[in-house]
């Protein structure tokens, strides 16, 4: 898995069901998808990537807010994605060398792995929409927009994120569908140690 497909991965299908609101056709306020992105502290499960040249990718997805996320590709990728400790690497199977490690700051995904995620800041939403089931947000980091955006699409009663697809600084766009999610799943924190896999797979 290189680069640029982690920084155009997308998720969706988040759902949290304790948290209810108004009626599925009435927009979702930023302050509403804020306050629900803050309370989804952990959530796993599994996912379906539809890559940018129309090909399927599987695995197991774990989040745990703040700035942790894991992606486990299922055969014949086997990749493995792991953001922690403000770092972002990429471990190839069919490689001898080191994980490729980037910045998480420089990916959308940041957006909604922040301590605090505040679409309400200055230049941050670039779309906010509905089309009477659901809720479309579009969103990018406002000192760099050039790292791409990313557009979370979530229904009602209760808020649930349906779609996250991610466009990196090309324009190419991937999507994720998850399934089987559970929210508030308990995560081991070594899911998200970047040197302890390393170290696991004989790189240090």
């Amino acid at each position: 898995m290189k680069r640029r497909d982690f920084l155009s991965i997308g998720v969706a299908a988040l759902a949290t069901p304790a948290l209810v609101t108004s009626a599925s056709a009435q927009q979702l306020s930023l302050g509403e998808v804020s306050g629900y992105l803050n309370r989804l502290v952990t959530a796993q499960g599994g996912f379906t990537q539809i890559n940018g040249d129309g090909t399927l990718s599987t695995g197991q997805i774990y989040i745990k807010r703040p700035g942790r996320i894991r992606f486990e590709y299922n055969a014949p990728d086997n990749s493995l994605m792991i953001a922690g400790g403000g770092q972002v690497a990429i471990f190839d199977p069919r490689s001898n060398t080191a994980p490729d490690r980037y910045p998480l700051n420089q990916t959308p995904l940041s957006i909604i792995l922040e301590q605090n995620v505040d679409l309400g800041r200055r230049r941050m939403v670039t779309g906010h929409t509905s089309d009477g089931t659901s809720t479309t947000v579009t969103a990018q980091d406002p000192d760099h927009p050039e790292y791409g955006n990313i557009q979370l699409v979530f229904t009602a009663n209760p808020v649930e994120l349906r779609q996250w697809v991610v466009t990196d600084d090309t324009g190419g766009q991937t999507t994720v569908i998850l399934n089987d999610v559970v929210p508030g799943a308990g995560i081991a924190e070594s899911k998200f140690n970047i040197v302890s896999e390393m170290r696991r797979r004989g790189f240090e």
